[in-house]
């Protein structure tokens, strides 16, 4: 690096990630937090005070004209992301903010003219990218190292009860724009696309099976890439034993991460296929590991705004998942046919919004 330039952040929403972002800053020598916003003003001044924030605001305009921020750190729920970004953009910050970018297509895509608009970034949180493994990982399947990627399963199994849903903007289409799918899963099923890269189509399905929510507790789709890749993909909130976890079949080797909330090298595997045992030695993970975690993302991110860089691939491709997730919803609303890029695009209703049928199997 040779810019010596430092970055004043701020943090708009005080729930529990915005402590990951906040530790994440603190741990990078040329960022400071110079203020917070909550809409609840105690809230802030709390969190202020946890984190020697100089400033608490109860607004964001009121915070964005008074400290003019280099950057943003969105933490709040989805359904104010749009207005939220596109005000710091106008501010002249650029924006960082936590998954899912937006609660639709069209919506996201607002956020991303602005950011163009005002010649800043946009970047998305989604940490289980990150960390050495997953790095490694992605470069043997971009050298062809492992062959022909052929098939894979997703599975994010998770187990949210009944006082998760009871917080007021939980499990409504309108208020939190999806069910386990846009919370959940979208974690699992963005790795899966930041190892394999652009999809080409996807069947998916909702259901209903315990949860009392209007949207879907359980879903599960098929989604082939531009490799060829078919993927079965499985998202649930119902389940006690959590667990998080991608395979990828290739024509060399089985790779797997199996873990929960997040990843290091102990969490992956790659194992030979019969005949390509000689091979495993140069697969071999780093001697030196990171953990996946947001301190790795906002780090490589925060390089990249002092530079003037690029974004770095960890936080790149803001609409890609959303996508997958978006054609799973816009699927189970036409039962289950078949969604593509193109069909996506100009989806009469997907676009704009994800509220889908969902099959209610409740006993």
């Amino acid at each position: 690096m040779t810019s010596d330039k430092t970055l004043r952040a701020a943090l708009v929403g005080t729930g529990g990630v915005a402590n990951l972002h906040a530790q994440a800053v603190a741990a990078y020598p040329r960022a400071e937090l110079v203020a917070v916003a909550d809409l609840d003003r105690a809230k802030a001044e709390e969190f202020a005070g946890r984190y020697a924030i100089p400033t608490a605001y109860g607004d964001l305009d009121e915070m964005l004209a008074a400290e003019k921020p280099d950057v943003v750190l969105i933490c709040t729920p989805p359904a104010p992301h749009r207005a939220q970004s596109l005000a710091a953009f106008a501010a002249g910050a650029h924006v960082i903010v936590e998954k899912p970018p937006a609660p639709s297509l069209d919506e996201l895509d607002d956020m991303r003219v602005g950011a163009e608009a005002a010649d800043r970034q946009l970047a998305v949180v989604f940490q289980q990218r990150t960390g050495t493994a997953a790095a490694h990982v992605r470069d043997l399947l971009r050298s062809g190292a492992l062959g022909r990627p052929l098939v894979a399963v997703c599975q994010t199994l998770w187990f949210r009860d009944a006082e998760y849903f009871a917080v007021p903007w939980r499990g409504r289409w309108e208020t939190e724009g999806g069910g386990t799918t846009l919370g959940h899963g979208i974690h699992q099923i963005d790795l899966l696309a930041h190892l394999l890269g652009d999809w080409t189509s996807v069947r998916g399905e909702l259901w209903r099976l315990d949860r009392e929510t209007e949207t879907e507790d359980v879903s599960t789709a098929t989604v082939v890439f531009e490799q060829g890749v078919v993927a079965q993909l499985v998202t649930s909130a119902v389940s006690p034993r959590q667990a998080s976890s991608i395979r990828i079949d290739t024509q060399k080797a089985t790779i797997t991460v199996d873990h929960l909330y997040g990843h290091g090298h102990e969490n992956w595997q790659i194992t030979p296929a019969p005949g390509f045992e000689a091979e495993a030695d140069g697969w071999a993970f780093p001697d030196a590991e990171e953990r996946s975690d947001h301190a790795p993302l906002l780090r490589d991110v925060f390089d990249a705004l002092i530079e003037g860089e690029p974004l770095p691939a960890t936080a790149d491709a803001p609409a890609r998942s959303l996508e997958i997730v978006a054609a799973i919803y816009a699927s189970a609303a036409a039962d289950g046919a078949v969604v593509t890029p193109e069909i996506l695009a100009a989806h009469p209703t997907h676009r704009a919004g994800f509220a889908s049928p969902v099959a209610d199997l409740r006993r």
